[in-house]
């Protein structure tokens, strides 16, 4: 696809500085940039290198023009112009692009227009599949489930049976949904499984990375609110319900029972413990072990930054010796208090 400049400056509403009729096919880094290709300036550090680029154009902020020696998008966020132009010049290939004749679809099953299902994909009895909605190969959408329009799955992605999914959806390969929640009952040493009868809703505009699991919940749904992004290889448990918003990294693990609020981020692999509440707008950072529930909006972290090995092990043979160092500071305390006193 190609898009002249012009047309660029229209679909984002920026301010053009520069040849209106340039022709743009792509997007690439400043250092690497040629002719054809628009890059961005997110960050006024690397202004330097806008005096050398190859760029055809840039997307930049109105501090930033001066120093620009090529043609210019001005915007207010150059990285959010970025993310919408990367959109419009996607070469992504779909999923799927017809039904294919290996798809194992359900009599029953209700299919939207121009709905695409890839080769061995598995569709079965009482699914509903919105308008525009891409299935890749190998996919299985178990019973009763709904995804709505313009919902997109890679391939080898797992909908078990009664999951709804909402529209504008994109779950990447190797994703499972619905699967039951670890509910187990303990009899004098074995293992008593609980049925999983819930199931899992999903919201609108919602993103899921490869190799991601979503429990279905015990007696409850496992919840998912519109415009939350979650990256690869996260565990969210049963009955976990994650706010509007809300962004998660790699690895992040939930609890069964946890319930995230509104525009929280959560950094990789961290790990949250069960049956607690993180209110709106909470930051995470990376390999934090969330305990408690948290009730005020900020930013919280916890864990031990990398190290020697040298310096680990003597902050760990440190660490076996606090309760004895706290007793001795707690005697020297009252020592100290006593002698005030006098």
């Amino acid at each position: 696809m190609t898009i002249t400049l012009e047309q660029l400056a229209q679909h984002l509403g920026a301010e053009l500085h520069g040849d209106a009729n340039v022709v743009i096919q792509r997007i690439a880094n400043l250092e690497t940039a040629q002719t054809g290709e628009i890059s961005f300036l997110s960050d006024s550090k690397y202004q330097k290198h806008l005096s050398v680029t190859q760029a055809s154009a840039v997307l930049l902020r109105e501090a930033d023009l001066a120093a620009c020696q090529t043609n210019a998008l001005v915007v207010k966020d150059p990285y959010v112009g970025f993310a919408r132009v990367a959109q419009l010049l996607d070469t992504t290939p779909a999923p799927a692009v017809s039904i294919h004749s290996t798809a194992v679809i359900a009599d029953d099953a209700v299919l939207g227009t121009n709905v695409a299902i890839g080769a061995n994909a598995v569709i079965e009895s009482g699914v509903v599949l919105g308008d525009g909605v891409i299935i890749g190969a190998g996919c299985f959408v178990g019973q009763n489930s709904k995804l709505g329009a313009k919902t997109k799955l890679w391939a080898n992605v797992t909908i078990y049976h009664n999951v709804q999914i909402g529209s504008d959806c994109l779950i990447q390969s190797g994703t499972v949904i619905g699967a039951d929640g670890f509910g187990y009952a303990n009899e004098r040493g074995e293992w008593i499984k609980i049925p999983q009868l819930g199931g899992v809703i999903i919201g609108n505009r919602v993103e899921i990375g490869a190799n991601t699991c979503i429990d279905r919940g015990a007696i409850d749904n496992t919840r998912i609110a519109d415009n939350v992004i979650i990256d690869n290889l996260c565990q969210i448990a049963h009955n976990v319900e994650i706010g509007y918003g809300t962004a998660i990294a790699g690895a992040a693990t939930f609890a069964g029972s946890t319930k995230i609020g509104k525009y929280c981020i959560i950094g990789g692999a961290s790990v949250f413990n069960g049956h607690i509440e993180i209110c709106d707008q909470v930051t995470v950072t990376g390999m934090a072990m969330v305990m408690r529930s948290i009730t005020e909006p900020g930013l919280y972290s916890s864990g031990i930054p990398a190290q020697s090995n040298k310096e680990w092990r003597k902050t760990a043979a440190r660490t076996l010796h606090i309760d004895d160092m706290y007793k001795r500071l707690s005697n020297i305390e009252k020592l100290l208090a006593k002698q005030e006193q006098k």
